[in-house]
């Protein structure tokens, strides 16, 4: 019997150590508080790590972004009110061909290159004023089709365009300089090595259509 065991009971109500409580240092302050803080920093960072990944994949812009794209839309607004306002760029008015006078030249080694030209644009309704070979500043130096040199102005750069349209291949504008007693409705053609032909009607349409179009003025699909 133990010495536990109270009088008369025999031992049937033996107490082991098994029974009583264990005994546990007591936990200090510092680290609970420590674990607390720890926890709530951790479940702040997930947070706003989810949040980011639903901007990411939501497609959501940040706000710099967002900025730069407001500004972007601005500047393009004011270009498509300023574009549509009165006083902007107007499509380029062509002369007729009989307003327009030609000088056709060969800067080619190719004979009889110049008259036949002349020939075709007196066909299409063009005044011919001469004809004959390049002088030996452009002769055997023109690589494109044709260097056309015109007057200084809107309207001698018209004239120069409705020349330029009527050509199969690269042409090049020399616009005179300020000043220039040239007349504005007056061409030189100075026919070069890239020179074929002259386009046929639905060609020339077309690229008086692309050349009637001011360069400054925003395509249709852009406002």
């Amino acid at each position: 019997m133990s010495m536990l065991t109270p009088p008369g009971m025999g031992g049937k109500y033996r107490v082991t150590g098994n029974q009583y409580p264990r005994m546990r240092r007591p936990r200090s302050k510092v680290r609970i508080v420590a674990v607390v803080v720890t926890t709530v920093a951790l479940v702040g960072l997930a947070g706003w790590g989810t949040l980011q990944l639903v901007d990411v994949f939501g497609g959501k812009s940040t706000p710099a972004k967002n900025t730069a794209a407001q500004a972007e839309n601005a500047a393009k607004e004011r270009t498509c009110k300023a574009a549509a306002a009165p006083g902007s760029a107007a499509p380029i008015a062509f002369p007729e061909p009989g307003e327009v006078t030609i000088n056709v030249y060969n800067a080619t080694a190719k004979g009889g290159l110049a008259k036949d030209t002349a020939d075709e644009f007196a066909a299409r309704g063009f005044k011919v004023g001469t004809f004959g070979n390049a002088d030996p500043e452009y002769d055997r130096k023109v690589k494109v089709a044709a260097l056309l040199i015109g007057g200084h102005g809107p309207k001698a750069e018209a004239a120069m365009k409705l020349v330029a349209a009527q050509f199969k291949g690269t042409t090049t504008l020399k616009p005179a300089a300020a000043g220039s007693k040239r007349a504005t409705g007056t061409v030189d053609v100075m026919l070069g090595k890239g020179f074929t032909k002259l386009s046929g009607d639905k060609a020339v349409e077309k690229a008086l259509a692309a050349l009637a179009r001011p360069s400054a003025a925003p395509s249709a699909g852009s406002c």
